[in-house]
């Protein structure tokens, strides 16, 4: 892994290796940095990307999913965030992205990832990367975290402090 690592990083005068992770990030949990921060470990450029679905409505805007993974990813200089409406291999083709990371927290998440994975290899050839979370955001969802912030729950240790501050602005404590 290590010879791996230092392949990527010592490939002067090439073309930098990019790598999206991409989501919904409605919101950013700790699960998702800690996925962003171990593949800019492995890669040149990583490009979080915001992926709209215009058939959902989200909690938060597009606008401000960009602007909170801005503030959270602000101390990572080799990532960069943006958003994409289409097929995510459509994106990596247009910028020049050799792979795509994505988090696993569960056995039903290989399972879907898999599939996603081998269909974006026969489309376009890029490869995908599936990291393990850390143990410690195994259980963490947008969806959970989301739930939980509408009814009053503490919500403070599975995200960023941004997010928290943005979520409490959503979902005042009811008293």
């Amino acid at each position: 892994m290590l010879g791996t690592v230092r392949a990527m990083r010592s490939r002067e005068g090439a073309e930098p290796r990019r790598v999206v992770c991409p989501g919904s990030y409605d919101p950013a949990t700790n699960g998702h940095l800690d996925i962003i921060e171990r593949a800019a470990k492995l890669f040149d450029e990583v490009i979080v990307a915001v992926l709209v679905n215009p058939n959902k409505k989200g909690l938060f805007s597009i606008e401000e999913r960009v602007d909170i993974l801005h503030e959270i990813t602000a101390e990572l200089p080799t990532v960069r965030v943006d958003s994409w409406q289409g097929l995510l291999v459509d994106y990596c083709r247009q910028h020049g992205v050799v792979a795509i990371a994505k988090g696993l927290r569960s056995v039903s998440d290989f399972d879907y990832e898999l599939q996603m994975a081998q269909m974006n290899r026969e489309l376009s050839g890029v490869e995908t990367l599936l990291m393990p979370n850390n143990p410690a955001y195994g259980f963490v969802s947008s969806s959970l975290v989301k739930e939980i912030a509408q009814y009053g729950g503490d919500v403070k240790n599975l995200v960023p402090d941004v997010v928290f501050q943005r979520l409490s602005a959503k979902f005042p404590q009811r008293g």
